[in-house]
């Protein structure tokens, strides 16, 4: 498998997944269902981590292809610049999804703005989603074109939304050229302050279910989740940006490609412990009370992760340029 097949075999889990999720969340306003509304957006959290790898594996297919007869650079341009908006649409629905999520957990319901927001979110990501997913169906058919050489040509709803679309080459030398060299300097730190806060937090909750500092009850750490999700939300955006920045350094790095399965395994982990009742037999666990075996496996489990995690990122740089997937 390669790059191409990869990014072929991921690129149906974000359109067909905001479509499923947009559903059940609409369905849920006609039958007043709030477990279907739970159930939407916990679809639109799992869609946003899968379009992360899902947009990786795009750049590794674009080197793979640009160079073949019949492949036109303007519809690889065009479909990247698509993919990008789709991407950051896509990461707020899944940010208001999980706000919703613990507005749920606290009082039941997610907050009137908040549903609001994921319906306005959601709505506009499904369009560029089919947006994306249509730009990257033209990069293939050149029978359809006619030649590689064919110009772009956009409807009229297509002219305005390709208006707020970045153009790759342009947004990558931006984000290494602003303020000379600072801008970058700066993703780099907010990076390690999102990956502190994420770990910290969790790290601090898992380390007690474990069963060491038993003297601190389990619901005053648990309040503190929210700074990992504000840590894990600077994380994809930095990490975003660091790769858009410089792709050619991450996407032969074995190092890179580890770690982003860390991270989907963390997200995995995440989603056991809340959804499987494991969470809801800790919750109340006083000082001195220790925690199930269930639950002890899940933190062992993420705190290996988030080790994996810091260790494979200190790797990055070392390993760059190691990886070479085959083009057949």
């Amino acid at each position: 498998m390669n790059f191409a097949h990869l990014h072929l075999l991921l690129n149906h889990f974000p359109i067909i997944g905001t479509i499923v999720g947009l559903g059940l969340f609409l369905i849920s306003f006609f039958g007043k269902n709030d477990d279907l509304r739970r159930g939407s957006l916990i679809v639109f959290a799992a869609v946003a981590l899968l379009t992360i790898p899902t947009f990786l594996s795009g750049f590794g297919a674009q080197l793979m292809v640009k160079q073949k007869p019949g492949v036109s650079d303007a519809f690889i341009q065009r479909h990247e610049g698509a993919a990008m908006l789709s991407l950051w649409f896509m990461e707020a629905t899944g940010a208001l999804a999980l706000i919703g999520l613990w507005q749920v957990h606290r009082i039941s319901r997610p907050a009137t703005w908040n549903v609001s927001a994921v319906l306005l979110f959601s709505l506009v990501t499904v369009g560029l989603m089919a947006r994306t997913g249509n730009t990257g169906g033209d990069i293939r058919h050149p029978e359809i074109r006619g030649s590689q050489q064919v110009a772009v040509t956009e409807g009229t709803v297509g002219s305005i939304v390709h208006a707020f679309e970045p153009t790759p080459d342009k947004f990558s030398e931006s984000i290494l050229g602003w303020w000379g060299g600072w801008w970058w300097a700066f993703i780099m730190v907010l990076h390690f302050i999102g990956l502190a806060l994420l770990i910290g937090t969790m790290g601090a909750l898992d380390i007690r279910i474990l069963g060491f500092a038993k003297q601190l009850p389990i619901a005053p750490l648990h309040r503190f989740v929210p700074w990992a999700i504000v840590g894990l939300g600077i994380n994809i955006v930095t990490g975003m940006l660091a790769f858009i920045g410089q792709p050619q350094n991450y996407i032969y790095n074995p190092a890179f490609w580890l770690k982003m399965l860390a991270l989907l395994l963390l997200g995995l982990n995440a989603a056991a412990f809340y959804l499987t009742g494991i969470f809801d037999r800790v919750e109340r666990l006083g000082a001195g009370e220790d925690a199930p075996m269930s639950a002890k496996l899940i933190a062992a489990s993420s705190l290996f992760l988030c080790f994996a995690v810091l260790t494979l990122g200190r790797y990055i740089q070392p390993t760059g340029d190691s990886l070479r997937l085959g083009s057949n």
